[in-house]
Formats: C-alpha cells, structure tokens, sequence
C-alpha cells in the first residue's frame, strides 16, 4: 500500500539545514507567502494557474507587502510544491461535485484531512479557496489530473498515494455513483496507473461482496447452510468433468471452467468475511 497522502505531502517539502534565523525574509516566505503576492499563479499557468488566481484574489488586491515592490525569486522545487497543492486540492473539489452534489461525508472528509496536515491556518484556508473555485469552474477533472501527471510523472508513488486519497473521499458517503467511478478510470488512465494497482485500491475501499453472493445464487441473509448447499449444486453443476460427459460444445466447455473458477472464488471469499 502507498504512504498516507499527509506523509507523501510533507515528502515532498523542502527541509532547509539552515536555521530559520539565518535565513533572509525571502526565504522565510515559502511557496506560500510567494504565492499570495500573485507571483506562483503566473507560473503555474493552465488550469491550475487559473484556479490559483481565483482563489487568491482578495489577497492580490488588499495585502500590501514591500516584497510587492520587487521582484521575488520562486525556485523548481517551490513551484513543484504550490503547483502539487493547487492540483491536489482542485481535483478534489471537480471529484466530490463530479456527480452534481457535494455530501456531508465528503465535507467531514476534507475537513478531516485539512486538520490531519501541518501547515499554517492561512494555508488551509486557501486549500479550501482551491477547492470551492475549482468545483465550480468550467475545467474538467482531466484538465487538473493531466496537469499533475505532468509535474509528478517521475514520482508514481505520489500518484498512487493520491489516487488512493481520491478512493476515500469516494467512499467518505459509503458507496461510489457511476459519475465517480467513470471519473476515478480517467484520472488512473491519466496517471499511467496499473489496472492491478486500481483495483487493490479499490478493494480496500468497497468489497464487492455483494456480487459474490449472486454469483452463489444467495445474498448476505442467507444462512451458512444455504451458501454452502448452493456452492456444492453449483460446483456439480459447472465442473468441467460434468460438462464433457455431457458431450457440449469446447466453447461452452471453455465458459463452463471459468464459471467453475469463480463459483469457487467466490465461494472463498464469503467463507473469509463469514469466517465459516
């Protein structure tokens, strides 16, 4: 499984060896104080520059800073941080609006994961600035997604890690619409990430338990008794012994072994979540 996305976040964050008093008021800004002079928003460009701007309007037009009056110098890795925030956050909002609505789940998440991270207050107030215009604008959530791929397409575990954020704030209302999953497919597509990998990820978050219990001709009320009086018809049923006595054609032969092969896995793992 990859890190926690907060691990990853901070990661990603440049450690100075220096001591914070030795540092010029510059450098004691941060991508952040940089970016609320308006200068990161520039940089960034496309959609997420956009998304950037807006949600720092207010802070271009009232705050007042000597820093405003000259150049300040934004370094790769402090762009690679504010363009990794501003992604992050902006899918977030296009994914938990994606289906037309936003969920209390889906608030108590982000709210949760806010509080989870060690940054300033300032700063969560921005990210939610980020996740508010974003929901709302005319990009689509392929727009950010191929943004981010860009800036972290060399660091696949930071995409993993983040595709598994977007699997919990999915699963924060207890179930994933068709609009989420068809969105959760793009961004992975996008990400380059392995339809093993989606899957695992998936798995942790919504056990398709259901669909083995049809597989079995049962459902989650069905006594222990009945599950396995059904597997063993069924198992007689489908074996591939039983289909070639009975002179079939190779093709159903061929369906009846892989109906065979997931009676029995589905059979393994009722009997695993029943611990029967």
């Amino acid at each position: 499984m990859p890190l926690p996305l907060d691990k990853q976040f901070k990661r990603i964050e440049i450690v100075s060896k220096l001591d914070i008093a030795d540092l010029n008021e510059e450098e004691r800004m941060g991508w952040f104080g940089k970016l609320t002079f308006g200068t990161m928003g520039l940089l960034l460009g496309g959609p997420l520059g956009a998304i950037a701007g807006a949600a720092l309007g207010h802070h271009l037009v009232d705050k007042v800073d000597s820093l405003t009056e000259r150049s300040v110098h934004i370094n790769r890795a402090e762009q690679s941080q504010a363009a990794y925030f501003v992604s992050m956050f902006s899918i977030l909002g296009k994914l938990a609006k994606v289906d037309g609505r936003i969920t209390t789940g889906e608030i108590r998440f982000i709210d949760e994961f806010l509080g989870g991270l060690n940054i300033p207050e300032e700063e969560k107030q921005f990210a939610k600035q980020i996740f508010s215009e974003a929901k709302r604008s005319p990009y689509s959530i392929e727009d950010f997604a191929r943004q981010m791929y860009q800036i972290n397409m060399h660091q696949p575990t930071i995409l993993l890690s983040f595709m598994d954020l977007l699997f919990k704030l999915v699963a924060a209302d207890g179930n994933a619409n068709p609009a989420e999953e068809a969105a959760l497919i793009k961004i992975k597509e996008i990400f380059r990430i392995s339809d093993q990998q989606f899957n695992n990820l998936k798995e942790c978050y919504f056990r398709d338990v259901d669909r083995y219990y049809k597989m079995l001709n049962s459902s989650p009320e069905s006594s222990n008794e009945e599950i396995r009086a059904n597997y063993k018809k069924l198992v007689k049923d489908f074996h591939p012994d039983t289909i070639i006595s009975k002179g079939l054609p190779e093709e159903f032969v061929q369906f009846a072994t892989k109906r065979f092969q997931e009676i029995q896995e589905a059979y393994e793992k009722i009997r695993q979540e029943r611990k029967m």
